[in-house]
């Protein structure tokens, strides 16, 4: 954007405890089978601004605290003794902060849309964790001040969940109900060598039995063959954004009826929405779980999610059912998450050669709300939605087609997105199997049955079987 801007780096010295070598994580294997996959690179990137006064000195000496109290961060992958990949945490080290000045001339808002790109480029950059250290950090100096922060991190060493604690460090978030440190929070290392152990070897055939038992006799694919190759002007796959604050003071109203959180009334919403619009129910679908609730996961700097799988019946009942029906799947396909990828590739090879056909689930649904999940089950709990104030947030809901990708594996991935007061959905689409009208009937459903059953506990939910 500027051709005049200059970029400096100052290498930051860290050193910590917890150097090592031990094998993939089961949620690195997962991420790692998702790149392959998707050919993306699952980098998790943001700009944000920086307080009035903090210098590069400040900045610089952050990361460096940050690389040295993590060993994940420390974290590139080796290669073992049988060739195959594996992490290698190092004791020491440096790692580069980029300091990227801009003309003293340019206008402010030219320069946060500078920050914004430079995040989004990073996010789409490629890592070579052989090589490059998982994580990447740059301030943008505006006039002499450091005006914003452009932290970028390696799916392969943190999930969500990670992130936000990360971030919560560097007090770019507040995480104020966090909870008091885990004394027996698990490293990166240790979880590697942890899986290979009987104990959790049995945690993962059990999950992989549950898995089993879902995708014995399901259909090639969720929604269908490939019927529109051509798609959305000659494209397949579209990504997009859905935005209802309406959905979300609805969703709030369901969740407080029905005793529930946000996320078990979502994910019945769109079990609901995605019947109306393409007939298909029961849904089945991967869920992504955090796997936080387990010992010593909550504080972890750790990719520790991995999808679970569920079925929702929606025909011929109530959207209270529904919600009653997504509450016991979730709880289910959390509880059988855990697991090692490997193991459950396996397991599906065997059963397509016993179906004889291949067979994929191939929608995919991750509430990846950390900061605002909280407040909106803190709200379901303690105020009273009104009629009124739905019909008031009706007219700011938008449904936007962003652009399109080369690829997706799945026929639909629903990403519910950490935007405060609202329902916001990032949503990748393959058009080749939904028409363009069914996509935007299943987004704008999600509202529609939301506001439908927010203060009926008999709204039926529509889907005939």
């Amino acid at each position: 954007m500027f051709a005049q801007t200059a970029e400096a780096q100052v290498l930051v010295p860290f050193a910590g405890p917890g150097a090592g070598t031990a094998p993939l994580t089961w949620g690195q294997l997962a991420i790692m089978q998702d790149m392959r996959e998707t050919g993306w690179t699952h980098n998790v990137s943001g700009a944000h601004p920086v307080p009035a006064g903090v210098t590069v000195a400040e900045v610089a000496a952050q990361l460096g605290d940050l690389m040295s109290r993590h060993p994940a961060l420390r974290m590139r992958l080796g290669t073992d003794e049988h060739g195959e990949p594996c992490q290698v945490v190092s004791a020491a080290g440096e790692v580069a902060l980029d300091v990227l000045d801009v003309p003293d001339d340019a206008d402010p808002a030219d320069v946060a849309k500078f920050a914004y790109e430079l995040g989004h480029a990073r996010l789409l950059a490629h890592y070579d964790l052989y090589r490059d250290w998982s994580v990447r950090m740059a301030v943008v100096r505006h006039r002499g001040v450091l005006v914003h922060r452009v932290l970028t991190l390696d799916h392969l060493v943190v999930d969500g969940t990670a992130t936000a604690l990360l971030m919560a460090d560097l007090g770019l978030v507040d995480l104020t109900a966090r909870r008091a440190p885990d004394p027996r929070t698990v490293q990166l290392l240790d979880l590697g060598r942890r899986e290979r152990t009987p104990p959790l070897r049995r945690v993962s055939d059990r999950a992989v039995r549950h898995w089993e038992s879902h995708l014995r006799d399901i259909a090639p694919s969720t929604f269908g063959a490939v019927t529109n190759p051509a798609g959305r002007h000659g494209r397949r796959f579209w990504h997009g954004r859905f935005s209802s604050p309406a959905a979300y003071l609805a969703v709030q109203a369901i969740a407080r009826r029905t005793r529930t959180d946000t996320s078990r009334v979502l994910l019945a919403v769109i079990a609901v929405a995605v019947g109306r619009a393409t007939g298909v129910s029961p849904l089945t679908a991967k869920l992504i779980v955090g796997n936080r609730f387990r010992p010593g996961f909550a504080e972890a700097i750790a990719p520790l999610s991995q999808n679970g799988v569920l079925t929702v019946d929606a025909t011929d009942t109530t959207v209270d059912e529904v919600v009653a029906r997504a509450r016991k799947a979730s709880v289910a396909a959390g509880m059988y998450a855990y697991y090692d990828p490997v193991q459950l590739a396996e397991a599906s090879a065997r059963l397509d050669d016993e179906r004889g056909y291949p067979a994929r689930v191939t929608c995919r649904i991750n509430d990846r709300r950390v900061v605002t999940r909280q407040a909106a089950d803190d709200g379901a709990r303690t105020e009273e939605v009104t009629p009124e104030q739905i019909r008031r947030k009706a007219a700011e809901t938008f449904l936007v087609w962003d652009g399109t990708l080369d690829h997706l594996p799945e026929q639909a991935f629903i990403t519910v997105e950490d935007q405060p007061e609202t329902i916001f959905l990032q949503v990748i689409f393959d058009l080749g199997c939904f028409t363009e009208t069914q996509a935007e009937a299943l987004l704008r459903g999600v509202e529609e049955v939301a506001v439908e059953a927010a203060f009926d506990p008999t709204a039926p939910t529509r889907i005939t079987g």
